[in-house]
């Protein structure tokens, strides 16, 4: 079977779940707490989960993906495919219908043009967008009337639904942010902060790695819908904070990514007010080896600064060091301290689905410290008096650095515990997870810039297709100053056979080939050892017992169909 045939019979229109109220704003406030501060609420300056689901209340794409991976309608009338003539027969083109009456939230109309101008932006050589990938192979976008965009292709594209599909590709309104087109996009403060959207809701007051605080959109296209008339979207604290805000004072309503150990979630759930809900999607919690020379010594222009070869990292560039810093991880254990059953261990970068998930690199699944060792002798690390290795008079000291988060820093200790064990120093590193996944370009604590050896946390893709997502660690995606520091292939892994793969993907159509091609980028990643992948990991969040309509999603935005939240009386 291809994808050609797939495209005949998939992605019927999917109707949401009703509603369970009947005027818009009736339910009064929510209350959202995320403990990871959104910076931003424009997700193409950001490669952040968190900027990417803030923004999701208010900016949308044209299609998401809801709870099962599946395809919804969202801003068009139907899932374009070959049979209804919305994909080209040769599959070099995919166009789109919006509905009718759609509106922005300045009571502007939605039409083909804000989307190709969101490609443009996008795209734009200067501009550093984090979510470029999602217009591979694009050639043009076009608006063939103001109610019909066409995606032309540069090839034939197997599996056409990338631009404008999912959380991560939504899009911007033309007239808000005309002038805020490559270089200049970081500086568009308003814009940035404030988005003009068609989504449920819509910003009132953005502070930065601070609070958010919405109200519901006048010019929604359901007229009965958000139930909610106000949003206060709460950011800082940490895990631990935010669960307990939910399952035990009932202050908050939602609260996100609580990644805390799980016989203290248990105890939190037991008070009986609140419910922890589990999605496993393509989450992984990995370990990237910066494979340029972080040395604080080299000045800005050079430090964690891809330079073609030139400015390598001293030692992880080297496979046979990060294989023996993968074998001395003990993942399993891992999940059972820190994760329970929203944790599974991995060695993949690409977990799933099933069909590109590789099986090559399962050894990683029982420690080997002894193993380890051996790998480092015969590499010619030799252990030094006080145990530290060292090779040509270099010590082989790390820095490792992740966001402040409690099971993060219990990680980091184990990882440091058994790197000690085979003769590698590790010095660990915090930092405010609102500042580390932040998109400020002036930051040297972000994980873009990567001023560290080692850095530590999660990424995911939408939808089910990997193409994009495998696309991340094209050399082109590598951040520098030139782009403000945006881009995904953030441990600056760069090959030349990788990219040629990517291409080929982007090319090919059959379902069992594409397979092959995403296990084989994945394996190039993994053989490479410039990512250690850890757990796979289940999004993990909880909402209020009197929170109703929570479809939890780990394929697109956890907060995908707010517009159908409400309120169950308690």
């Amino acid at each position: 079977m291809n994808v050609k045939t797939l495209l005949l019979g998939a992605a019927a229109s999917l109707a949401l779940a009703p509603a369970a109220y009947a005027e818009r704003g009736e339910d009064g406030q929510l209350n959202i707490i995320y403990w990871q501060a959104p910076s931003t609420m424009n997700p193409f300056l950001s490669g952040g989960t968190k900027e990417v689901e803030a923004s999701s209340m208010v900016i949308e794409p044209l299609i998401r993906f809801n709870e099962n991976g599946e395809m919804v309608p969202m801003l068009v009338t139907e899932i374009p495919t070959v049979e209804n003539g919305g994909v080209a027969e040769d599959l070099k083109s995919i166009t789109y219908k919006l509905q009718e009456g759609i509106k922005w939230s300045d009571g502007s109309d939605l039409t083909a043009d804000d989307a190709v101008f969101t490609w443009e932006y996008c795209t734009h050589p200067e501009g550093g967008c984090a979510q470029s990938s999602y217009f591979d192979g694009v050639s043009s976008v076009e608006a063939v009337d103001p109610l019909t965009i066409k995606v032309n292709f540069a090839e034939p594209k197997p599996f056409p639904y990338t631009a404008f599909v999912g959380s991560e590709s939504p899009i911007i309104q033309k007239a808000q942010f005309s002038e805020c087109l490559g270089a200049k996009a970081p500086e568009c403060t308003d814009a940035n902060f404030g988005p003009i959207g068609t989504g449920p809701f819509v910003v009132d007051e953005f502070k930065p790695n601070d609070v958010i605080t919405l109200s519901a959109n006048p010019n929604y296209r359901d007229a009965s819908k958000p139930a909610f008339a106000t949003i206060t979207f709460k950011g800082g604290g940490d895990a631990a904070a935010a669960a307990r805000a939910v399952l035990e004072t009932g202050e908050f309503d939602y609260a996100w990514n609580l990644q805390l150990a799980p016989e203290v979630l248990a105890e939190m759930e037991a008070k009986g007010k609140g419910d922890v809900v589990v999605a496993f999607g393509t989450s992984v919690e990995r370990i990237h080896l910066n494979q340029t020379n972080p040395d604080p010594a080299l000045g800005p222009d050079k430090r964690s600064v891809f330079m073609d070869g030139e400015n390598a990292h001293p030692f992880l560039t080297d496979p046979e060091v990060g294989k023996a810093l993968s074998m001395a991880i003990d993942r399993q254990l891992l999940v059972d301290i820190g994760y329970g059953k929203a944790g599974k261990a991995t060695c993949n970068v690409l977990p799933g689905p099933e069909a590109y998930a590789s099986t090559a690199n399962d050894a990683c699944l029982t420690q080997d410290i002894e193993g380890a060792k051996a790998v480092l002798d015969a590499a010619g690390w030799v252990p030094g008096p006080d145990g530290i290795r060292t090779k040509d008079g270099m010590r082989l000291s790390v820095l490792y650095q992740t966001s402040t988060n409690a099971v993060r820093q219990d990680t980091q200790a184990l990882v440091k515990q058994w790197w000690s064990e085979i003769g590698v120093e590790t010095e660990l590193r915090n930092i405010d997870a609102s500042v580390f996944f932040g998109g400020d370009p002036a930051s040297p604590d972000t994980f873009q810039k990567f001023y560290a050896d080692i850095e530590m946390y999660t990424n995911n893709f939408s939808g089910v297709d990997p193409e994009a997502y495998m696309a991340n660690w094209r050399c082109s995606e590598i951040p520098g100053p030139s782009k403000q520091w945006q881009g995904s292939n953030i441990q600056r892994f760069c090959m030349a056979e990788y990219d040629e793969l990517v291409t080929e993907m982007s090319k090919t159509a059959e379902l069992e080939k594409r397979g092959e091609l995403a296990k084989a980028m994945n394996d190039m990643i993994m053989q490479g050892y410039s990512i250690i992948p850890l757990i796979h990991r289940g999004g993990q969040s909880a909402h209020a017992k009197t929170l109703g309509g929570v479809l939890m999603n780990d394929w697109d935005s956890e907060l995908w169909n707010i517009a159908d939240w409400y309120r169950i009386d308690g």
